[in-house]
């Protein structure tokens, strides 16, 4: 596996995580923290895209289904506000328009529920 990028400010790399189910965030913010990221957890799209303006992280990771939006429309709004950073798009519902709809808005890639760590890993590290 590559390694990570070099972080801004002598710093670990930023990525902003959402996910609203407790368990698997939790999990995900773990893995990613001890695979060299520093990760702020999320429940809301709205409020990791709060965080992200003030922050400008390098990394995203979202899920597709949210209480209150997608990880699509929050990307789409990021991208709109000038982001560039790597986006993975993870999601138990997997259909061919979600994959259309995620690669137009730029995710690097799209997990499906269950994977496998090694997996978003990779996705990250592209």
């Amino acid at each position: 596996m590559s390694a990570l990028p070099e972080p801004r400010q002598g710093g670990r790399p930023p990525l902003i995580l959402v996910e609203d189910d407790d368990a698997l965030r939790r999990g995900l913010q773990l893995l990613l923290q001890g695979q060299g990221f520093d990760v702020r957890a999320f429940a809301l799209a709205s409020s990791a895209l709060d965080h992200g303006r003030a922050s400008a992280p390098g990394y995203l990771v979202v899920d597709y289904r949210l209480a209150e939006d997608d990880g699509i429309a929050l990307l789409r709004t990021m991208r709109a506000e000038g982001w560039s950073g790597v986006a993975v798009l993870i999601t138990a519902y997997p259909t061919p328009e979600v994959r259309t709809s995620a690669a137009e808005v730029g995710f690097a890639a799209v997990l499906d529920k269950p994977f496998r760590d090694n997996d978003l890993l990779r996705a990250l590290l592209r």
